[in-house]
């Protein structure tokens, strides 16, 4: 698939599952159906730094280069946020269970110092933090890019602005290394801001709309992580990172991270061919297949990456009408296509039923509208769509639809079973695959499908995305590519990213999610199984679940 990112939810073609948010365990080749469950544990094979030998390379596989290597352009998506994470700076991490630690390398202390008259939160930068061109990281690089993504200015083409619209200003603390943030009004995750999937970028990149949108187009600017990217070639379809000669922190075990462009068909065969070193299993074929084959292992965490249909309710579309979309919901089978592409990869498969959490996440709940065909044909005859042979009509129009997908097996085995549900009850679905490269600018973003197929990665602050997927409003996309909402669900929204107490703000969230599915929004299908075969020598890598990865720590044991 390909991936997108909520910015803190991340899109994509189905093609990595499970190589976005990777993890532990041991190297032997235990049954498919892993033990380990999100929001508790992962599998990434820990090793202390001192049983890893020093050097190598890490080499792992991606559908596309970059559109545009600033990931918090609308261009982006979590392939490239993947490439470019070792390089860039966040201010929390997080482990197994979710739970945020500062990322001390950037910031040594990060507060909400103030609720009231106003939100305040100050940011104390590590003296020590340097950009890669030497320049040091200050508060200014904070204050430019709030400015940025506020969506104050529609010239800055973001992704998602994740509260930044609700900043009033940014000022310098009690130096150059300290940055005060006042909110004009409350903002529930605003640990997000520099953290999950939103990198910090410097000034350089965020200063003018101009660098913003096209200083990142052809290739990366000044980054400040363990690793620099070292080299682009797009020819060849390859990007290595190398260690960063800047870099204060840790050193890195590794030398270098090779992402190479790779058809999702080619990848386990390559990884036979010990031509990469990790890749995302998609369905009980590839397990087997890795399993049988040496020196590599299976890890195995429920990702926090999952797959869905987007409808496409844009004015003049085949799908305007709410009731259309929210019958056709209801004739999808979610559970049979869970049955059928993750029998064997875990136990007892199940549909991911919220928009919002993903299973095993504090907030999780059914909200789902429930599997009903019967119904789902009555509806549609009501509301003027009658059968007409095998397909239904209504003033003259057939009820056709095209289903846009990256080009891989699974998407493709997914489509065939909707097709075949949508048959029943006489809706026609046409399936058409499209490439990596560009699915998303040419594909999704300008509305080019009826119904599209791609996941979403999440991340531990989940209400950060709600208002830039599921909000609408006028000429401000963001990730809302089908351009479906409501006055009513804008509200809805906007309260529960103001409210600072957690559990009433989980509680307007699932609010949130059932006016998504009533409104036909989107259908999520299913979370990855997060199945991932690996270099059995390969350390502090593969399936992580919601922890981040110390890209410092990551290596091959001696």
């Amino acid at each position: 698939m390909r991936i997108r990112s909520m910015t803190t939810r991340l899109a994509i073609p189905l093609v990595i599952v499970g190589l976005i948010a990777t993890g532990c365990g041991s190297g032997d080749t235990p049954s498919p159906t892993g033990e380990a469950a999100l929001g508790t544990t992962n599998d990434i094979n820990p090793k202390d730094v001192s049983e890893l030998r020093d050097g190598g390379n890490l080499r792992l596989a991606t559908s596309a280069l970059p559109q545009n290597w600033n990931a918090q352009h609308i261009d982006s998506d979590a392939e490239g946020a993947a490439i470019l994470r070792p390089t860039m700076p966040r201010a929390f991490t997080t482990d197994a269970s979710a739970e945020l630690s500062i990322n001390t390398d950037y910031f040594t202390d990060i507060s909400l110092t103030a609720t009231e008259p106003q939100q305040v939160v100050t940011y104390t930068i590590n003296p020590k933090a340097v950009w890669s061109d030497g320049t040091p990281i200050t508060w200014e690089d904070i204050a430019s890019q709030a400015n940025a993504q506020s969506g104050r200015d529609k010239s800055y083409l973001v992704g998602n602005i994740s509260g930044f619209d609700r900043i009033e200003k940014v000022e310098r603390g009690v130096d150059d290394r300290q940055a005060v943030v006042t909110f004009n009004k409350h903002y529930a995750e605003w640990r997000g801001q520099f953290a999950g999937n939103s990198f910090l970028y410097p000034k350089s990149v965020t200063s003018s709309p101009e660098a913003f949108n096209k200083s990142l187009v052809n290739g990366p600017g000044p980054s400040a992580g363990p690793f620099i990217v070292q080299s682009v070639d797009r020819g060849q379809g390859r990007v290595v990172l190398g260690r960063n000669p800047n870099w204060w922190g840790a050193t890195p075990k590794l030398d270098t991270i090779t992402f190479s462009v790779l058809d999702s068909a080619a990848r386990l065969p390559a990884l036979q061919n010990n031509e990469i070193d990790a890749v995302g299993l998609a369905d009980i074929n590839e397990v087997q297949t890795a399993r049988g084959t040496a020196g590599i292992a299976i890890r195995r965490a429920p990702s926090n990456q999952w797959s869905h249909l987007t409808f496409n309710g844009a004015p003049g579309s085949i799908l305007e009408e709410p009731g259309v979309r929210v019958a056709i919901s209801k004739a999808i089978d979610r559970q049979g296509i869970v049955n059928a592409i993750q029998n064997g990869l875990v136990q007892d498969p199940k549909p991911l039923n919220n928009h919002v959490f993903v299973a095993g996440q504090k907030g999780y709940q059914d909200n789902s509208l429930g599997f009903d065909p019967t119904a789902a044909a009555k509806e549609l005859d009501a509301l003027g769509w009658k059968l007409n042979g095998d397909v239904r009509e209504k003033n003259g129009r057939r009820l056709e639809i095209r289903d846009v997908m990256y080009q891989s097996d699974t998407w493709v085995n997914i489509a065939q079973i909707i097709q075949q549900n949508l048959a029943q009850i006489g809706v026609k679905l046409n399936i058409e695959t499209k490439p990596g490269a560009g699915f998303f600018s040419e594909n999704i973003i300008p509305g080019n499908f009826d119904v599209g197929q791609w996941s979403w990665v999440g991340d531990p602050f989940p209400l950060s995305s709600i208002s830039q997927v599921f909000g609408l409003y006028p000429d401000d996309v963001q990730g809302n590519y089908g351009r479906i909402g409501s006055p009513e669900l804008n509200a809805l929204i906007e309260q529960t990213v103001s409210e600072l107490d957690p559990a009433k703000a989980i509680e307007l969230a699932n609010q949130v999610d059932r006016k998504v599915f009533e409104e036909g929004h989107s259908i999520p299908l299913m979370q990855v199984a997060g199945n991932i075969a690996v270099r059995d020598t390969l350390a502090n890598y593969g399936a992580a679940g919601l922890a981040s990865l110390d890209y410092t720590k990551i290596g091959f044991v001696k």
